[in-house]
């Protein structure tokens, strides 16, 4: 049996995870928490934020993200294909940063608007 902490919503629901029983989760207080248990221990996934290098902007690096969760086998190639980005300003919010990054088929989009000077 795994113990988790629901990260779904800010209950933040204390989850029993019983592998044996098909993982069967209890300690739920709605019905994402039991999706989000057995998901955990089965395909656990994270978005990933970071920053990358941007070029005539009003700042020299830009906040991105995935726009949906990468398994978390994978974020640390997602971290080191995002260090070899490069953008040029103007960029703007939810422009495509890195598509399919690392194959998963997960977009990383930028975050904010930057401009030139």
């Amino acid at each position: 049996m795994k113990e988790l902490i629901c990260i779904v919503c800010p209950k933040g629901c204390h989850l029993k995870v019983d592998e044996e029983k098909g993982f069967a989760v209890t300690g739920n207080a709605c019905p994402r928490g039991a999706e989000y248990g057995k998901l955990e221990l089965t395909n656990p996934t994270r978005v990933v934020t970071s920053t990358v290098r941007c070029e005539g902007g009003a700042h020299p690096r830009c906040p991105v993200k995935t726009d949906r969760a990468v398994p978390k086998g994978k974020i640390a190639d997602v971290m080191r294909a995002l260090d070899t980005v490069s953008l040029t300003a103007p960029v703007r919010v939810g422009q495509v940063v890195l598509e399919n990054v690392c194959g998963t088929g997960v977009d990383v989009v930028a975050t904010r608007d930057l401009i030139c000077p």
